[in-house]
């Protein structure tokens, strides 16, 4: 059985609801699941996953959240390569480039993006929480 963490930060509710549909796609295709908020991730674990889905919503300037996302993403970069990424997360403004920028920076952390990330403008529509379902079964296959 497959074992995916969908790690996560959520102010306002609208990434959380992300992160429960990547979660609900991936054990409808038989995964096991750990839903761990982003300051509850013990970033030692990361081998312990054949999988990771990441959200985060963008913060600033379309940064990701600085003060607990940021600095454990960025302790677990070195641990990624080669393991199967990915990315999700709400926004309130711009057009994604938050979103764009960090798949570049996953790829180049040499991990296996299995998809463009799933992004939601504030509160996600039925439309965003399929594709987050779908990004949790692909992340199964």
């Amino acid at each position: 059985m497959a074992k995916l963490a969908v790690v996560y930060y959520s102010a306002t509710g609208n990434t959380q609801m992300m992160a429960e549909a990547v979660a609900e796609g991936a054990r409808n295709a038989g995964a096991q699941v750990d839903l761990i908020e982003a300051g509850d991730f013990n970033v030692g674990s990361v081998a312990d996953y054949d999988s990771i889905a990441f959200g985060c919503s963008a913060y600033g300037v379309e940064n990701l959240e600085e003060g607990t996302f940021e600095p454990m993403f960025a302790e677990v970069e070195g641990q990624l390569s080669g393991k199967k990424i990915g990315l999700f997360g709400s926004y309130d403004w711009g057009d994604g480039g938050w979103m764009r920028e960090w798949q570049e920076r996953v790829q180049n952390d040499g991990a296996n993006l299995v998809q463009d990330g799933v992004i939601a403008n504030l509160t996600p529509e039925e439309d965003a929480l399929e594709a987050c379902r779908q990004l949790g079964a692909t992340l199964v296959k």
